[in-house]
């Protein structure tokens, strides 16, 4: 391919001459940034066979339908808009010119032009067959654009577009090699695919134009991408700050779940998780109701980071994925959410929430990790430094619920933490608010069961590792083989 195909006008040319390809773009608010650059390519009548942007909501109503809240900028609202325009191309041109055509519908459902970052998003996808009468695969994906001015922000949008079509065609998909059970958390050797298709789908656009949130793909063509790896890749490569797996498995966009929700977060490496995770959630709910009695139950969220993630099993620097798979599939059957960041600092995951709610919120942490919050070194890029970052974590609506740590015969706590030097005076005032807080209860639990121990017996083959872990996680592990067993 020459240099100039890799351009986006180039990439959009290449489509336009590809005689088997026709399809359809719908495009809402943000204008037809994306068909806008097959027209200028040329030869685009071998490719287009409509173009359409409904404006106006009574119009895209009654085209789509309704959504159940009224909006117009989410998923379902791009489902329907794959739904028809792909039906309607099928219909009409299916018998006319079927066994000679790959058939596709881009859409997209955007807002641009605020300079709030968290409500310039938009959800993008495409319809297409990868042979002629053959199946229909989908890719779908959340994007947030970070650009300040909405002609940069339309630009991006239709870049990435051109992006997502060009590499439903020409994008491997497909991995090397298969591994692992029949899970849709087995490998796979899905990574593979996922670290072809997520950099064809960021070429031209510059680091910090565009967040990608959500990414998942369907269809028997698309097999060979796991839609779990597929968001891994989207935080290591730092265009997201983090990505959700709900309780069913399925990626969640973080708006939507965490709006003005209350949230209790439980940070730990999970591998596996243990009992004890249980057990300090149930007490950190409780002491949440009586600490907030009007937000209601928390949210529960388990939260790994790509730091954990790097140290869990991986080698020279690479993350272990079946690893990740494991953890991530092991927690799911808890029932709770699962955030994978890339927040090696709390006052960084807060902020990171606070874009989206409101509500308290609460993390647990083991109380020999007090001595990192209070690390000095770890805000040296704020200008506040430890003051700054402590001020940016903590609030009358956030709380840190700290849980006993057992170490050489002694018993460490909240209380019986004194940070060097001046900064005992900045731990006693947060302590004083009641900030930074003993979880009450805790102190009875005989002992904290950690994920190593459960790991060292289940790496000796010692079957007291199933007392350690809760009876679903337990069983999974079995089924599948997961972490070695």
């Amino acid at each position: 391919m020459s240099e100039s195909a890799s351009t986006t006008i180039g990439k959009a040319l290449r489509v336009n001459q590809d005689p088997a390809i026709y399809g359809t773009f719908a495009e809402i608010g943000a204008g037809q940034e994306v068909a806008r650059f097959f027209f200028q390519a040329g030869q685009a009548s071998q490719t287009i066979a409509k173009t359409m942007s409904a404006y106006d909501m009574n119009f895209s109503d009654e085209i789509y339908g309704k959504e159940p809240g009224g909006r117009y900028v989410c998923e379902p609202r791009l489902i329907k808009m794959l739904d028809k325009e792909y039906s309607l191309l099928k219909r009409r041109l299916d018998q006319v010119r079927g066994d000679k055509t790959i058939f596709f519908a881009y859409a997209n459902t955007v807002t641009t032009g605020d300079q709030n970052r968290r409500t310039c998003h938009g959800w993008m996808g495409i319809r297409f067959q990868k042979h002629p009468q053959g199946p229909s695969n989908d890719i779908v994906l959340h994007v947030r654009m970070l650009d300040r001015y909405r002609l940069q922000q339309q630009e991006t949008l239709g870049i990435l577009g051109v992006n997502l079509v060009s590499a439903a065609f020409y994008s491997s998909t497909q991995p090397q090699a298969s591994v692992g059970g029949d899970s849709q958390f087995a490998a796979g050797g899905g990574g593979e695919a996922a670290t072809g298709l997520i950099p064809a789908l960021i070429e031209n656009i510059r680091p910090g134009q565009v967040a990608i949130d959500v990414i998942h793909c369907s269809g028997p063509d698309l097999t060979g991408l796991n839609n779990h790896l597929l968001n891994l890749e989207l935080v290591r490569r730092g265009l997201t700050e983090a990505v959700l797996f709900g309780p069913d498995e399925s990626i969640l966009n973080v708006a939507d779940i965490f709006f003005q929700r209350p949230v209790l977060i439980d940070r730990g490496e999970f591998r596996p998780v243990t009992n004890t995770h249980l057990e300090l959630i149930a007490r950190g709910a409780q002491q949440f109701t009586k600490d907030f009695p009007d937000a209601g139950d928390p949210l529960i969220l388990f939260e790994l980071t790509m730091h954990t993630l790097l140290h869990g099993g991986g080698v020279n620097g690479e993350i272990n994925e079946q690893d990740f798979l494991d953890r991530v599939q092991t927690l799911c059957t808890l029932k709770h959410h699962v955030l994978v960041s890339h927040f090696f600092l709390f006052y960084r995951l807060k902020r990171f929430l606070r874009g989206f709610t409101k509500a308290p919120l609460a993390l647990l942490i083991e109380a020999d990790h007090l001595a990192r919050l209070f690390d000095e070194p770890h805000y040296s890029d704020l200008e506040g430094g430890l003051l700054e970052g402590l001020g940016k974590l903590l609030d009358p609506k956030t709380k840190i619920y700290v849980f006993p740590k057992w170490e050489a015969g002694r018993n460490l706590t909240a209380d019986a933490f004194a940070p060097r030097g001046n900064l005992n005076h900045i731990f006693r005032y947060y302590r004083d608010l009641s900030m930074i807080t003993d979880l009450p209860g805790s102190e009875t639990m005989s002992e904290v069961v950690h994920s190593e121990q459960a790991r060292k017996y289940l790496s000796e083959k010692n079957p007291t590792w199933e007392k350690l872990v809760p009876a679903p996680a337990a069983k999974l592990i079995k089924d599948r083989r997961l972490f070695g067993y």
